[in-house]
């Protein structure tokens, strides 16, 4: 493959993981009523974010507060494969164990995991996500879906599996190479 190729390849998966259309992002100085309102609950900065007003507007996508992209990658890691332990989402994710630490301590305070025993009575507790985490995470890749619809709005059906294909082929070939792959359901490809 030509080195000019693979430049371009890398900066568009660069522009890819900074994508704010399906990751929504706080901004600084832009507080939204909700988070000046002091009969607001402090759910957690780091795991919940306000959506921005020209995105997910219709109405399956009319949720108070989004979840930022570690939080959702986490909520959709246990939705995926059930309680795990901090070293264990640390391993996953390839992070430091105290990054997941503080990562999932906002999502302890939103009630959106919980702690719980180890299930195979080991001594290190797991991480469970709740039925509100569950609804939160639901809402959520609703939002993505219709955002994810509308930026593919103008693509030719064909266009779109073909982009399917070739991702899912990118993240099997990460995950083989790097020895960690992610759940899937039995049926996916």
């Amino acid at each position: 493959m030509p080195d000019r190729r693979l430049e371009r390849l890398e900066r568009e998966l660069m522009l890819v993981a900074r994508c704010s259309v399906l990751t929504p992002r706080e901004r600084k100085g832009q507080a939204t009523e909700a988070q000046d309102s002091p009969a607001q609950p402090n759910t957690g900065p780091a795991a919940l974010k306000e959506p921005h007003p020209d995105r997910c507007t219709d109405e399956p996508c009319a949720v108070p507060t989004r979840l930022d992209r570690s939080g959702y990658l986490l909520l959709s890691r246990l939705d995926a494969e059930g309680a795990m332990s901090i070293g264990q989402l640390a391993d996953a994710f390839q992070l430091d164990v105290s990054t997941v630490n503080r990562q999932t301590g906002a999502l302890l305070r939103a009630g959106l995991v919980e702690r719980i025993p180890d299930p195979a009575g080991g001594l290190a507790r797991k991480l469970r996500i709740t039925p509100q985490g569950a609804d939160r995470m639901a809402a959520e890749r609703t939002c993505r879906q219709t955002d994810l619809s509308r930026l593919l709005e103008s693509w030719p059906s064909d266009e779109v599996a073909r982009l399917e294909d070739v991702l899912t082929r990118f993240n099997r070939e990460v995950e083989r190479q790097e020895g960690r792959a992610w759940p899937r359901e039995s049926g996916e490809a």
